[in-house]
């Protein structure tokens, strides 16, 4: 990936001091946006099983409020400020539709409506955590600031070009008009703009799940989804990957062992990092301990207690505490190396764990909602972060970087707080209408359904090529990981336009100037904007119209 040209923004020599979150016009600004992303998000879930992207529809409207001549909308000229205004509704989006409102379905469906509120109070405190967790873990060695998280490029990509205009502006605008022109024909246009500038191992590996998915049925008959090849792919993938996970964290408190005696002339920005790994250690601990203690308040709350032995609840507890840990890191991983993240799919594998330990019903209801409430905050934090990144100078200036993080996390939790009190006004009159998100229905099934020994024998051995891939691959391609992710979500047509984005960026890396690629790479953004801008309309009047 090029580096991002017109970084640092002219913001950052002129205003040291980050605007703030709670500065009354940014903070009016953060709720109304908030609630009407929360709203979008739920309706649009509900009706169509989809989550928009409306994280360019907050920059839309901080940069249109700026043109108003008055005093007290001025501050919104501010690029960071525009930044602020797109990490809330993007985090209300996804906090209400994903994390909250999707996993008190679950209980729903299943017929345990006395489960509901004990479940949303539990997932809201672990769409919270999973916020903080990313804010902790963002530019370490695990998910450094330098990974492609597309959506985060395509948003910092649009506010620059609303700044600045010029030749950028153009570029963005006609990766914007083919994004748009690609969406109207059904065409999943964020697939060639992401394999404009993710990672190229991981893009290829991705590129090669997503054929392989759609292309196995009409090609060659094979059902891969009963075969449970993508479940157990992910399964091995996902275990290395943790493992991987745990390696870094103890290089890392060696490293950052080192540096802190090394003198601070010669800190370069793989030292930097090592700094930034010191955090990673007390982020897991905490983060672990915090799961614990959602889950375990869960068991109590939806009174899995009256249904399970002490040991089998104390097992419960732990096992859905990883679960959730793993799935968060699973989606934060293809997210920030393709922008897709197969959330719902991951969350139905850790379910098909659960039925092979043999739990009860109910706490698999417990368990898939709690899973599933993990890892879509944690990935949009990261979107956010990666744009609020690029538009702060990509580093340039670590103190106004980390002043700057800390005001999107407190955008961030505005949005969320904002999502919490809009599902729980909004989830009885859905409930009653009978809607819920679609996918649930799924988890439902594959609870009453139970799994055999021939479904788990199959898991168990497409986990092994899955866990070889992740392995050889290493932890910065994720070669596994991607490759089940585009196994999982299995689109033909993705795949072909990764296909071309990757053989467009090959041909045009070895003979193409690096203007040309900076262009590209503009106009990639543009493209998954196009996307997302015509996905979130077009879906808004559909599920008005519903």
């Amino acid at each position: 990936m090029t580096e991002h040209a017109g970084a640092p923004m002219r913001q950052l020599a002129s205003s040291p001091r980050h605007p703030r979150a709670l500065a009354p016009a940014n903070l009016i600004l953060t709720i109304l946006l908030s609630v009407l992303g929360a709203l979008v998000g739920v309706q649009v879930l509900a009706t169509l099983g989809i989550t928009p992207s409306t994280s360019l529809i907050g920059a839309l409207v901080a940069m249109a409020l700026a043109r108003i001549p008055l005093t007290m909308l001025r501050g919104f000229r501010s690029v960071h400020a525009q930044n602020l205004a797109q990490t809330s509704i993007s985090s209300a989006t996804f906090g209400a539709a994903n994390s909250l409102f999707l996993p008190i379905g679950i209980p729903f469906l299943f017929g345990l409506p006395e489960m509901i509120v004990p479940m949303l109070i539990g997932v809201a405190f672990a769409m919270l955590l999973d916020a903080w967790l990313l804010y902790k873990m963002f530019d370490t060695s695990i998910f450094p600031a330098k990974l492609p998280w597309p959506l985060g490029i395509a948003a910092a990509e649009a506010i620059k070009a609303g700044d600045k205009g010029g030749r950028q502006a153009w570029y963005l605008l006609g990766g914007v008009g083919v994004g748009v022109a690609g969406a109207i024909f059904s065409l999943p246009m964020s697939a060639l703009g992401v394999a404009l500038i993710g990672g190229l191992a991981a893009m290829i590996a991705f590129g090669v799940g997503l054929l392989t998915g759609g292309f196995a049925m009409p090609l060659f008959g094979l059902n891969l989804a009963e075969m449970y090849l993508p479940q157990g792919m992910m399964i091995g993938a996902g275990i290395v990957a943790l493992i991987q996970v745990a390696v870094i964290i103890v290089r890392s408190r060696r490293r950052s062992a080192a540096v802190a005696a090394a003198p601070q002339a010669k800190l370069t920005e793989t030292a930097a990092i090592a700094i930034a790994d010191r955090r990673l250690g007390r982020a897991f601990g905490l983060g672990g301990v915090g799961y614990v203690v959602i889950a375990s308040g869960l068991a109590l709350g939806t009174g899995l207690f009256l249904h399970m032995s002490i040991p089998s609840l104390i097992g419960f507890v732990l096992f859905a505490a990883a679960a959730a840990f793993v799935h968060e890191l699973i989606v934060g991983i293809a997210a920030g190396h393709s922008g897709w993240f197969p959330a719902f799919a991951v969350a139905l594998i850790t379910l098909l764990a659960g039925i092979m330990i043999g739990f009860p019903p109910e706490a698999l209801v417990v368990l898939a909602g709690f899973t599933a409430a993990t890892g879509p905050a944690f990935a949009d934090m990261g979107y956010d972060f990666k744009a609020g990144w690029i538009l702060r100078g990509e580093g340039a200036d670590p103190e106004f970087e980390l002043d700057g993080r800390r005001q999107q996390l407190i955008a961030g939790m505005i949005g969320f707080g904002v999502a919490i009190v809009v599902v729980a006004v909004a989830y009885p009159i859905f409930f009653a209408n009978g809607l819920t998100a679609p996918i649930n229905a799924a988890y439902v099934a594959a609870i009453n359904a139970g799994i055999d020994g021939d479904t788990a024998i199959n898991l168990l051995l497409w986990a092994i090529p899955g866990a070889l891939l992740q392995f050889l691959g290493g932890p910065k391609r994720q070669v596994g990981v991607l490759l089940a992710t585009g196994l999982l979500i299995s689109s033909p047509l993705a795949g072909i336009l990764v296909a071309i984005g990757v053989t467009l960026r090959i041909v045009l890396k070895r003979f193409a100037p690096r203007s040309v690629n900076d262009a590209i790479e503009v106009s990639a953004g543009g493209i998954i904007a196009g996307d997302a801008l015509y996905s979130f309309f077009s879906g808004a009047f559909k599920a008005i119209r519903f």
